[in-house]
C-alpha cells in the first residue's frame, strides 16, 4: 500500500512540476491610484511544486517526481525552460534541475523524521530544499566556468540563475509552507 501511495504521490508531483513550469506567480499589492496590481515574481512555480510534493507526499514521492521530470526533459519532451534533450546537460541551468532530487529528499525526510506539522518548520524545510537547489546550481556554474563551458562570465551566470530569482523563490517557499500546513491534515498525511 505504501509503495502505491509513493507512486501516486510521484505522479501527482510530476504533474505539479510540469504545470508549475508553465505558471509565473505574481504578488498582488495595493496601489492607491490603480487599486490592486500584480507584480510578476520573475520565477516559475516549478520549484514550489517540487517542494510541496516532498513536504506533503514524502521523500520517495518527491524524488520520484524529480527524477521523472528530469528524465522526461532529457529524453523526449522539451519540458525545461530552455528546451530539453541530452544537450541540456551542458546548459548552465542544469545544475539547478539536478538539485531537485536532493532537495526533494531533504524536504520530505525532514518532515517524515520529525513529523513536522508546524508552519515555521514546514517553511524552514522548504527553504532548506531551495538552498539545496541553489547549492547544486552554483556548483554546476562554478565547475562549468572552470572548464570554460560557457561564454558568459561566472558573476553574470550567478546573477542570472541564482540571485535574480532568489527573492521570488524565497517568497514562494513561505507560500509552500502555508499550503503544506493546510494540505497535510486534509490528506491525512501522518508520515
Amino acid at each position: 500500500m505504501r509503495a502505491l501511495l509513493n507512486w501516486w504521490g510521484a505522479l501527482v508531483g510530476l504533474l505539479l512540476i510540469l504545470t508549475g513550469g508553465l505558471l509565473q506567480p505574481a504578488l498582488p499589492w495595493w496601489n492607491p491610484q490603480l487599486g490592486f496590481v500584480f507584480q510578476d515574481l520573475q520565477v516559475t512555480a516549478q520549484v514550489p511544486a517540487l517542494l510541496l510534493t516532498a513536504l506533503v507526499c514524502g521523500p520517495r514521492s518527491g524524488m520520484l517526481a524529480a527524477v521523472a521530470y528530469i528524465s522526461l526533459g532529457l529524453s523526449v519532451i522539451p519540458v525545461f525552460q530552455e528546451g530539453g534533450g541530452l544537450a541540456y546537460l551542458q546548459q548552465p541551468s542544469f545544475g539547478y534541475l539536478a538539485g531537485f532530487v536532493p532537495a526533494a529528499w531533504l524536504c520530505g525526510r525532514l518532515v517524515q523524521q520529525t513529523g513536522m506539522d508546524r508552519l515555521e518548520r514546514l517553511t524552514g524545510a522548504a527553504l532548506l530544499g531551495l538552498f539545496t537547489i541553489q547549492i547544486c546550481g552554483l556548483l554546476n556554474l562554478g565547475l562549468g566556468s572552470l572548464a570554460n563551458r560557457w561564454s558568459v562570465s561566472l558573476p553574470q551566470l550567478i546573477l542570472t540563475y541564482s540571485l535574480l530569482p532568489l527573492p521570488g523563490q524565497l517568497l514562494l517557499c513561505c507560500f509552500v509552507g502555508v499550503l503544506a500546513r493546510v494540505l497535510r491534515p486534509l490528506l491525512l498525511v501522518n508520515r
